[in-house]
Parts: C-alpha cells; sequence; structure tokens
C-alpha cells in the first residue's frame, strides 16, 4: 500500500521552477498551496510536508493516521515538538541546505549599508550624473568594511559562513556562541560586549525562549549609533516596535532585516515607515540551488523514515 502523503505550502518552495518530483515518486501525494484549515488538508494521510504551516496539538489529535512531519526548513517552531513526541510523531527538518543563500543575503545587505551602491544606482538613472558638474558625486557616505567589527548572534553553520566572508573583507569578527568553541579569526565574547562593539551586528541564531526579543530597547541602547542590524534569523529574536523607534530616533544607524515575527507583514507594520529600514520578504534562504537542495533533502528525509531509519529527527524520544 503506498504512503499517503500531503505536501502543504507547496508555492513557498517551487513557482514551477524547481521540481518536487522528487517526494511525489514516494508515495500517494495530495498537494496544496497555503490552506487555512491544516488538518482537513492532512486528512488520513500518513506524513506531511510543510513549510510553515502550524502543526499543533489540535492537528495531531485530528489527524490520527499521521506518523511523520517533514520541514521543508530549518526552523521547527511552527511544529509542537512535545505533542510530535508524546504521539510519537517523527518530525524532520533540513539542517544546512541555505547556509551559502542566507550568508550571501546578510551580506548583500551590510554591503548595501557600506557603499549605499543601490542609491548611487538610481540617482544616476534619474539623471543626476548626466547633470553633475564633476566626474564623481559623493551624495551618500561610502564605508569600507576592512577594520569594522562584525558581531555574530549565534555561531551554527550560517554563522561560521559569515565569518569567513567577513574574514576575508578583512573585519574583526565577534561572536556568541551557545557552544563554547575555538574558531580561527574569532573572538568569542558576552552578549554584552557583541552589542556594545559591533558595527555590524548579524543575527544567526534559532528562535528559542532564550533569544525571543534577544534584540530590544535595553540591548539597542547598548549598541553604536553607527551600527547596523542584520537580521536573516527569526522575526521573533527582535522586539519589533523597539527596533522601529531605534532607527526612527536615531539610537542605531540601520537595520536589514528579512524576517517578521508575523509573516506576511501585516499592513501598517512598523518597519514600513522606520528610517534606515532595508527588508525583503523572508527570501535569504530561497535562492534556486538551495530550493534544489531542500526538495532533495526532504524527499531524503522521508524514504529514510519509510526505510525505518528516520533521519533528522528533531522529535527524538530522550
Amino acid at each position: 500500500v503506498q504512503m499517503k502523503i500531503t505536501i502543504l505550502d507547496k508555492c513557498t518552495v517551487t513557482t514551477g521552477d524547481v521540481s518536487l518530483d522528487e517526494i511525489t515518486r514516494l508515495g500517494d501525494v495530495t498537494e496544496y498551496d497555503v490552506v487555512s484549515d491544516v488538518a482537513a488538508a492532512i486528512g488520513d494521510s500518513d506524513a506531511v510536508i510543510i513549510n510553515k504551516a502550524q502543526i499543533t496539538d489540535d492537528v495531531m489529535e485530528k489527524c490520527k493516521n499521521l506518523k511523520y512531519v517533514g520541514i521543508f526548513a530549518t526552523g521547527y517552531n511552527n511544529v509542537d515538538i512535545a505533542s510530535a513526541k508524546r504521539r510519537g510523531i517523527v518530525v524532520a527538518n533540513v539542517p544546512g541546505y541555505s547556509t551559502d543563500s542566507v550568508a550571501q543575503t546578510a551580506f548583500t545587505m551590510i554591503l548595501h549599508f557600506a557603499t549605499n551602491a543601490d542609491l548611487y544606482d538610481a540617482t544616476v538613472k534619474a539623471g543626476d550624473w548626466a547633470n553633475s558638474a564633476t566626474f564623481s558625486y559623493l551624495r551618500f557616505p561610502i564605508t569600507e568594511l576592512a577594520g569594522k567589527t562584525l558581531g555574530i548572534f549565534g555561531f551554527g553553520t550560517i554563522g561560521k559562513r559569515i565569518a569567513r566572508i567577513a574574514d576575508a573583507f578583512g573585519m574583526r569578527i565577534i561572536a556568541v556562541s551557545h557552544h563554547p568553541q575555538v574558531y580561527d579569526g574569532v573572538e568569542f565574547v558576552d552578549a554584552e560586549t557583541l552589542f556594545t562593539e559591533s558595527d555590524y551586528l548579524s543575527l544567526n541564531c534559532p528562535l528559542t525562549p532564550e533569544t525571543r526579543g534577544i534584540v530590544n530597547k535595553n540591548t539597542l541602547a547598548k549598541m553604536k549609533k553607527t551600527a547596523v542590524l542584520i537580521n536573516t534569523a527569526r522575526g521573533g529574536c527582535v522586539v519589533e516596535e523597539d527596533l522601529a523607534n531605534a532607527l526612527n530616533s536615531g539610537v542605531i544607524a540601520g537595520a536589514g532585516v528579512d524576517v517578521l515575527d508575523t509573516e506576511p507583514m501585516k499592513k501598517g507594520h512598523p518597519y514600513l515607515t522606520a528610517k534606515n529600514m532595508f527588508m525583503t520578504p523572508h527570501i535569504a534562504w530561497a535562492s534556486y540551488e538551495a530550493r534544489k537542495r531542500l526538495i532533495t533533502i526532504v524527499a531524503d528525509n522521508l524514504s529514510s523514515f519509510m526505510r525505518g531509519e528516520p533521519k533528522n529527527n528533531v522529535a527524538k524520544q530522550e
């Protein structure tokens, strides 16, 4: 008997440019985009594959056949892990698939603030260079990354890759790590030092009770007035109202943000009117190459489970 598999959030991983065949050939598959009733969509399926759909205790209670939750992501804060453990449901995530993609986006944001190249591009196209008396007009500040301090909050796979890129730019690198470690060219510091000394502060930690709201009015007040915050981690690591206020009142100089606490963005969100805010819609992970890699690993996770050898199970029984 073929395994019944439901795929939710399909539109978040492919626009038709990458194929889901590696997954769909594993069983009897029903695909959905975003649904309002998750339990109804899963029905009597044995397995569900999701990106950001909420798999709550209530959903698991209603879906009696459910044995497996596969995630098109590394983060799994949208799944009730305690409930999955209690019910013996395997929850498999995908670590490490988007490392290069996220690190690249973090540096896209850092370089936006360092060079203002996109602002210069806009003024050139508006005719300002053609109307300029001089060969090079210096309308926006341009700074070098060499010699600046990059603080990395969370030193996992992505944090390490960002450190390597920063090193190539000649930056000084400081980091806060949950696990004590030694890494060439990186100075491990406490959170206080990270906030006070960083010129650029990159969040690369998971969202946990300890990291929720780690960036707030108190920690922002410790930062340099010239500092820039970069968040490609999770929106909930930042108290959004506090960051918007800090930008508007000049407490820090700028922020590059790819993630929000509630997504999609609510209309009238405080970031929309915040000064020096550079935003992307949770796409740091989503390069073509990363999405192909993601689908391959999601398929491999599921086929391993079907063979009775679950991989990447974040709901392991202790």
